[in-house]
């Protein structure tokens, strides 16, 4: 899962980020503008949001994302403790609210908790789509019970597909996610990536649930309907 960290105190974002390793792959942005532009291309599972950031502060920043209905959930992060600010931060649309300083303990909790209520982490760390299960912990996947191996790409992109189901992602979503903003290959690469994932799952007959959408990405779908 990716972890998006907006906080201009980089002690605080880079402890953040070593607190949440074993659970995220955290991303960080030190300022507003560059944190809005990061989680609007809507790749993360969960945002830790400070509210007093150069260029743009927290609030506007979720009122920009939530505007463009998109619903990644949201930690507001700040040393304000007073009631009006959690109410203004729940009114433009935060998830929950940790005021600064926060136990590391308590941070990983809340993002279990949030985790979990985003369908994002299920009973022992496994999600379905159909018979075919993955677990996300030591990354193998079976189907009927018989081990499918995918190479680890592969078990991103297929991760990515079933907690997005019914609901296309685009090839520079499924770029950002899984090969990173920096990465020095280009998006073709999620084309060859797809088409060995379904190559992998022919066998079974679920290469026909992954719905290609042409110059635009992939969804999976409860119905295999292939290409469009």
């Amino acid at each position: 899962m990716k972890l998006l960290v907006i906080e201009d105190d980089k002690y605080l974002s880079d402890s953040i980020c070593e607190t949440v390793k074993d659970m995220f792959q955290p991303e960080q942005a030190f300022d507003g503008e560059e944190g809005l532009f990061l989680a609007e291309q809507n790749i993360f599972d969960v945002i830790i949001l400070d509210i007093m950031l150069p260029s743009m502060n927290g609030y506007e920043v979720l009122q920009n994302l939530r505007k463009q209905n998109i619903t990644t959930p949201v930690i507001m992060l700040t040393a304000k403790d007073g009631i009006d600010d959690k109410i203004q931060g729940f009114k433009v649309g935060a998830d929950d609210y940790l005021v600064k300083p926060f136990h590391r303990e308590e941070l990983l909790l809340r993002l279990e908790a949030m985790v979990r209520r985003a369908g994002g982490l299920l009973k022992e760390n496994m999600i379905t789509f159909k018979e075919l299960k993955l677990n996300i912990k030591n990354k193998t996947a079976e189907i009927h019970g018989e081990t499918l191996k995918l190479n680890g790409k592969q078990f991103d992109l297929l991760e990515y597909l079933i907690n997005n189901k019914n609901a296309i992602l685009t090839k520079e979503q499924i770029f950002d996610r899984i090969w990173g903003f920096e990465s020095d290959t280009s998006t073709t690469v999620v084309e060859v990536y797809a088409s060995n994932l379904r190559k992998n799952l022919k066998k079974y007959g679920y290469d026909q649930y992954i719905k290609t959408f042409r110059g635009l990405g992939y969804m999976l779908t409860d119905n295999g309907e292939g290409h469009v």
